[in-house]
């Protein structure tokens, strides 16, 4: 009798536990993080799972940037398409013209009656996903912007000052040309090519990418990579590439990995590496400014953003879309957006992340680190305010291909610009063909 009063307890007590756990919504998380930054994702869901028992956030890997957004446009025709995608900043035109197949995010916040207010957001980041009528589109959760990484013990090997980066394009060159007389067979390399040394090198020096404020003002931009100043920039490091001092590694973020290692000793790349580097090298870390060429007006300016946003898909039911907006007030929430600053170098979600930061004494302990909020929070300008294009993935691997005939040898800086500027701006007419009306 006793054994089965204790069988019926402890079915008593499964099958509830069994209807706690199917009371629970499921809110799928497609996301493209990887490595630490996984870990990060990871840490994200489990904490808001675990701070109330109604929602479930269930985050999956789903490949790189390209790959989640291809796989979440496939899932979305399928109609199974998940909750939560998160695409990179190049998708944001693509997203925006997606209306049918996006729920904006201040539109769930508002019917989940959860509050939310864009002004609480860092200004450069949320303006980036805001819609001409002010309507907020998606959730500012990664952003990234280009900074200098370099190897403090590279430098003092090289004879010089490790608590000195350089700031100019010029200094860049002397600083390579010293670490490779001091044996340093990678002095200085990059990632993201278009990113850091077109889209990022124009904001930078108040120079437009592309026609009508880069984008922002419609989808009839068309690129500018051509001026004397891009050519300029572009053949001083074709020439850098011919002297071993520049050493090309690859598209994307290929580049990353060769400075966390310390085979290359200084790159210009995502502020997001922070968490890599302080994580897996074996060297002293520094950050600096992006360079820029002290002779050009308006120089420097503000560098724009990179990462990715979170999207809301349409078409899921008004129960999972409360838990999505749950979810994305979580991690607005000072305490957790800043945390999630501090441990990765993306840029702080939220002004109160920042001050809370800021108080801390984080920036103070590790110098560097605020240097990517600083070259986001200055007063940008039309030529400034960021990037946004239709089909600017497929912009991007023309500039790729385009820049690495550059690299090798073969291609003249003007005609590799030029022929990416054509090639591209054909990409810029389908994509607002495509669109017309919308």
């Amino acid at each position: 009798m006793k054994k089965l009063r204790v069988a019926t307890a402890l079915a008593a007590l499964l099958s509830l536990t069994s209807l706690q756990a199917q009371a629970q919504t499921e809110v799928q998380w497609w996301h493209s993080m990887g490595g630490a930054l996984g870990e990060w994702v990871g840490d994200l869901a489990k904490e808001f799972n675990a701070s109330q028992k109604d929602y479930k956030i269930v985050p999956t890997f789903k490949g790189n940037y390209d790959e989640s957004m291809t796989a979440a446009i496939a899932a979305f025709r399928a109609g199974n398409a998940p909750h939560i995608l998160q695409v990179f900043e190049v998708g944001t035109a693509t997203m925006m013209a997606s209306k049918t197949a996006i729920k904006p995010v201040g539109e769930v916040m508002k019917e989940a009656g959860v509050k939310f207010d864009p002004a609480a957001y860092v200004s450069a980041v949320a303006g980036y996903y805001t819609a001409p009528n002010g309507q907020m589109l998606s959730f500012p959760f990664n952003s990234s912007t280009p900074v200098f990484h370099y190897n403090k013990d590279a430098f003092k090997a090289a004879g010089m000052d490790p608590e000195k980066p350089p700031t100019t394009w010029p200094e860049v060159a002397l600083a390579a040309a010293k670490l490779k007389a001091s044996g340093h067979k990678c002095p200085f390399t990059t990632s993201w090519i278009s990113w850091t040394q077109l889209e990022s090198f124009s904001a930078w020096h108040n120079t437009e990418f592309a026609t009508l404020g880069n984008g922002m003002r419609g989808m009839d931009a068309r690129l500018t990579i051509n001026t004397p100043l891009h050519v300029r920039h572009i053949d001083n490091l074709a020439n850098m590439a011919k002297s071993g001092l520049f050493v090309y590694k690859g598209r994307g973020n290929a580049a990353d990995a060769t400075f966390v290692s310390g085979e290359c000793a200084m790159l210009t790349g995502s502020s997001a590496l922070y968490g890599n580097v302080k994580r897996n090298s074996k060297f002293g870390y520094g950050i600096g400014t992006l360079p820029y060429y002290p002779d050009v007006s308006g120089a420097p300016q503000n560098t724009v953003i990179g990462g990715a946003s979170l999207w809301v898909m349409a078409g899921k039911k008004a129960d999972e879309y409360k838990g999505v907006a749950q979810f994305f007030d979580y991690l607005s929430k000072p305490e957790v957006a800043a945390k999630s600053h501090q441990r990765t170098g993306y840029l702080p979600v939220t002004k109160a992340s920042f001050e809370l930061t800021d108080k801390s004494g984080f920036y103070k302990a590790n110098p560097g680190t605020d240097v990517s909020v600083t070259q986001m929070i200055r007063k940008t300008t039309d030529k400034s305010r960021g990037i946004r294009l239709g089909n600017f993935v497929q912009i991007r691997t023309i500039i790729d291909e385009e820049l690495e005939g550059v690299w090798s040898g073969k291609t003249a800086t003007a005609d590799a610009l030029n022929s990416a500027m054509k090639r591209g701006n054909e990409q810029l007419a389908r994509f607002q063909a495509a669109n017309k009306g919308k």
